[in-house]
């Protein structure tokens, strides 16, 4: 039980100390602010990404659109 909670108190730790971006990362689909012609319920990314049957990706487009934070998603 100790190992397990000396774990948890160093991922929070490490947390705190993470660039904001990384701590304001979308953790689900539902996150995602913009994007809903593809990740929106019932579009075609999203289906992909919740069937398994994405196979590859080229994520395309300006800084501070997303790309990293859907990749990390998908993975």
């Amino acid at each position: 039980v100790t190992d397990d909670l000396f774990a948890s108190a160093v991922g929070q730790r490490l947390a705190r100390r993470a660039p904001l971006a990384d701590r304001l990362r979308p953790v689900r689909l539902d996150d995602i602010v913009g994007q809903e012609h593809l990740v929106g319920a019932e579009k075609p990314l999203r289906r992909l990404i919740e069937e398994d049957r994405l196979s590859s990706v080229v994520l395309w487009g300006p800084p501070g659109t997303g790309k990293t934070s859907l990749a990390r998603l998908i993975a």
